[in-house]
């Protein structure tokens, strides 16, 4: 009889935790660190990297800035951008999605590529028109088979595909239709082979949290199916996602969450009560 209820607990455990979510990866918070930018995160090595609308900050690993570009802009560039999306360090270069934005509109991509060690510019690569794609909220490396997808905050169609570029030459190879598409994406990682999707699918007003999802592309596949990876219920305040990353040597995920300024149309518009600017947070969490 004791081993006959042991064996229906254990169904009912079971099942409880298939219908509440506890059966996906557990990814414990383990701290929170305030940095420079809004937009992006990005880790190789001995350093963390972080990436705002106009700006490039290097952190070692106890999130102390190293080096700063405050006017990534300023040269190299032949056609005029204000905006860098979420970012990815692959062999101590800095991979950078850039566009010109204004007003939820974005013209002008293309992939922006800067030296780990100065923060400089150092070659661009242009997005093909033909793809459909009409805005770069952030890109990542995938060095396993040599590729670049760039993913899309736009709320139209084109925000439902993500866009594969070849990493050495730039060459744009072909899109991935996600199913079903995360809404609003904010940033992308590759990881252990699948992509990680940042999602500004909640209601801060309404203090509905957002999510990441996790998908996994075929190499010759036109279709890529999403699933739910965890719900950001535990930051200290409902606000905006941005980019993630993951920290390979402590196997820590990374997670760049803004809280304070109302966003409308993808852009900061005044604050809420009790803030008078904008916070940008990096969330660590174990795996």
């Amino acid at each position: 009889m004791k081993k006959k209820i042991c064996l229906i607990a254990g169904v009912l455990v079971l099942l409880l935790s298939t219908l509440t979510g506890c059966g996906k990866p557990a990814y414990k918070l383990l701290s929170s660190h305030e940095v420079a930018g809004r937009q992006g995160v990005a880790s190789e090595g001995d350093y963390y990297y972080v990436s705002g609308s106009t700006t490039l900050t290097k952190y070692d690993k106890n999130w102390n800035v190293v080096s700063e570009n405050t006017k990534p802009f300023e040269k190299g560039y032949e056609r005029e951008v204000n905006h860098i999306g979420d970012i990815d360090v692959y062999n101590n270069e800095i991979y950078c999605g850039v566009e010109l934005f204004l007003d939820g509109k974005a013209s002008n991509i293309q992939i922006a590529i800067y030296d780990c060690n100065t923060l400089e510019l150092k070659r661009t690569f242009n997005f093909e028109p033909q793809s459909g794609q009409t805005e770069c909220s952030g890109l990542a490396v995938n060095p396993d088979n040599g590729t670049v997808i760039m993913c899309s905050w736009a709320m139209d169609e084109t925000g439902e595909y993500l866009y594969r570029y070849d990493l050495k030459t730039g060459a744009y190879k072909d899109k991935i239709k996600m199913e079903p598409a995360p809404k609003l994406i904010q940033g992308i990682a590759y990881q252990d082979g699948a992509y990680y999707i940042t999602s500004d699918d909640g209601d801060a007003d309404k203090n509905e949290c957002d999510h990441i999802y996790k998908t996994v592309i075929d190499d010759k596949g036109t279709v890529c199916k999403v699933t739910e990876e965890k719900a950001l219920g535990d930051v200290i305040k409902q606000g905006e996602i941005e980019g993630l990353t993951f920290d390979k040597e402590k196997n820590n995920l990374l997670v760049l969450y803004n809280r304070g300024a109302r966003i409308i149309l993808g852009m900061p518009s005044g604050f809420y009560e009790g803030y008078d600017h904008e916070i940008h947070e990096v969330f660590v969490y174990a795996r």
